[in-house]
């Protein structure tokens, strides 16, 4: 089969095309053809070095994808074969991520896709929905699982709603009756943002405070927060009492300057996420309501949806790892052909 690989970190020029032998799937284990590889930023972080070292003596890069499942190990049902699916951390403590032609992954990391869901949909939930899920079930005052109804009466604050994260997030946290609002910086972020479902846009670059105040006057209840040093401001200043802050980035690497007063008087909880450690129950959990969004159509993708798709064969998964570390706007998806 063909694979990407790398064996020392640096910058997108260490990943190689390579052939490499068909894997054998162990106990527990499904080996999975796939069709679409998802690049996220976590990805070239890994592969660059600057946020997590590396393991193993070779690296088969990228957490998510989607395909179809070919072969099953001992102790899985072997009527799994055949099923189209889509995979989660697949590089996570592994050497062999999804860029390439076949991946070993646990059963349990290969989620069933509806026929409906295109591979592509399959390959951009992983990480960017499983984050959103965290993001909107962290609050003191809200619920632990999403589903139609379990945000009613909510206001939630996607910032970057153009992002891929902040996408997921607004299409999840409307599917769950939600209000949400979210920021961007021009008109091209705010019509992708409109498309991704959220109900009010705002240029952050005006006054999004009062922008903010019109729609929701006794604050928002969850922030789904990609800037934090930047955003921090103005998060407090439209957080209601007892809200919650879910940070998973800091965009920009600006310093975070914590007003202790301030968030001592709204009881603000800030709740820091990444999904390694948010623990099995959580993880299971943010798949199966993930899992029931799309069966449920929720979560499609697409520039008319909001999420541009930027493709690239395997052979160019450098380029898709330069178009992510440069902040393309979209999912950078890696079609991976296979014999």
């Amino acid at each position: 089969m063909k694979a990407i690989i790398y064996r020392e970190t640096g910058d997108a020029g260490v990943l190689q095309l390579v052939d490499r032998d068909l894997p054998a799937p162990g106990p527990g284990e499904v080996r999975v053809r796939v069709a679409v590889s998802g690049v996220n930023p976590t990805d070239w972080q890994a592969r660059s070095g600057v946020a997590h070292r590396k393991q193993f003596p070779e690296v088969t890069p990228h957490l998510d994808g989607a395909g179809v499942i070919d072969a099953v190990g001992a102790g899985v049902d072997p009527a799994r074969t055949g099923e189209r699916v889509w995979l989660l951390l697949a590089a996570a403590g592994r050497p062999t991520g999804t860029a390439a032609e076949f991946t070993v992954v646990p059963a349990d990391q290969a989620v069933p896709l509806p026929g409906e869901a295109s591979f592509d949909v399959g390959a951009s939930l992983g990480v960017p929905a499983l984050t959103a899920h965290r993001a909107l079930t962290v609050a003191e005052d809200g619920p632990r699982r999403l589903h139609p109804g379990a945000l009613d009466g909510k206001i939630v604050l996607a910032a970057g709603g153009a992002g891929v994260v902040g996408h997921a997030v607004i299409q999840l946290a409307r599917w769950a009756g939600a209000t949400v609002i979210t920021t961007v910086s021009g008109p091209e972020k705010a019509r992708l943002a409109a498309a991704a479902g959220a109900h009010h846009v705002i240029n952050y670059k005006g006054d999004p405070a009062a922008g903010i105040h019109g729609v929701a006057p006794d604050g928002v209840d969850i922030v789904a927060e990609v800037a934090l040093g930047e955003n921090l401001p103005l998060d407090l200043a439209v957080l209601r009492p007892r809200g919650t802050i879910s940070v998973y980035a800091n965009d920009g690497g600006a310093p975070v300057d914590l007003n202790v007063g301030r968030n001592l008087v709204l009881n603000t909880r800030l709740q820091f996420l990444v999904l390694f450690t948010a623990g099995p129950q959580a993880r299971a959990a943010a798949v199966e309501d993930v899992a029931a969004a799309v069966r449920a159509g929720a979560l499609p993708v697409g520039a008319e949806h909001g999420l541009p798709l930027l493709r690239f064969p395997l052979d160019r998964t450098a380029d898709a790892h330069r178009a992510v570390q440069a902040g393309a706007v979209g999912k950078v998806l890696v079609d991976v052909t296979c014999g």
